[in-house]
């Protein structure tokens, strides 16, 4: 994710004005919600919630005049849709499922009750990622929408990550065609039958050496299928690629490190 989203730290500066004493994690709490029930406890006891259980902190909503625009997002990672409320909400997800070693993704997933100048403020993260690799908390906003209200909100849950082991990063954007090549990769993520068996056939051939995907392809029995075997087995890093660049014929494609690859789904 480090390497494909454009992270927005500027908000650090505000932790100053977070009341930090010795005793914030206890003062400090979240609130989880379980079915019907809410729980609150403090920060320092975020290890002891049972993340399977929760569902999200708030109700998502849809209206004809509303400015953002929610909706669902399939995951391949999950096997079912996550909510999102915005595009940029959406495009997170897409990537995560793509780059994160996602296990679970649980969106809007507790409120923050925090102190600062004497005053309670209260936010609620967009994502709490599980991965593989420890579980990453997220808010996604775009580096010109963020207000100091909003950078202190972020700082706040940044501490509140930290105390509990988390990652956390302000998602404010992507790198230069990372979002354009994974749209285009997911167009293949869903299971894809092989009768033809045209991915052994790609394995074989970039096995020899890295080769554009259009030369790649045109070595399969049908091409036409092959592209699409090959984007899927693209997709579930069987094969690899540069996401630096945009997404074409010349793009150089390689066999991927066997450590690296995500079951084919059936």
């Amino acid at each position: 994710m480090e390497d494909l989203a454009l992270l927005h730290s500027e908000f650090a500066d505000y932790s100053q004005a977070l009341e930090l004493d010795e005793a914030w994690p206890v003062r400090w709490t979240t609130t989880w919600k379980f079915g019907q029930t809410s729980i609150t406890s403090p920060v320092s006891d975020l290890d002891k919630v049972d993340l399977r259980r929760s569902v999200p902190v708030r109700r998502f909503t849809w209206r004809m005049d509303q400015f953002h625009r929610p909706g669902l997002e399939y995951l391949m990672a999950t096997d079912r849709h996550h909510g999102f409320e915005s595009h940029e909400e959406e495009r997170l997800l897409l990537v995560a499922d793509f780059a994160a070693g996602l296990v679970e993704a649980l969106c809007q997933p507790f409120r923050l009750r925090f102190l600062s100048g004497g005053k309670t403020i209260r936010h609620i993260p967009d994502f709490l990622l599980v991965t593989e690799s420890g579980l990453f908390l997220i808010d996604v906003r775009p580096a010109d929408r963020i207000k100091p209200e909003d950078a202190l909100k972020f700082a706040a849950a940044a501490e509140t990550a930290l105390v509990a082991g988390w990652q956390y990063g302000v998602v404010a954007g992507w790198r230069e065609y990372v979002w354009t090549n994974v749209d285009a990769l997911s167009a293949e993520r869903r299971p894809l039958p092989d009768v033809l068996g045209i991915q052994d056939e790609l394995r074989k051939v970039v096995a020899q050496g890295p080769l554009p995907f259009g030369e790649l392809v045109e070595h399969c029995r049908i091409p036409a299928i092959g592209r699409a075997h090959a984007i899927h087995l693209l997709w579930h890093r069987h094969l690899g690629l540069d996401l630096s660049g945009p997404f074409g014929d010349a793009s150089l494609v390689r066999l991927a490190p066997q450590q690296h690859h995500r079951e084919l789904p059936r």
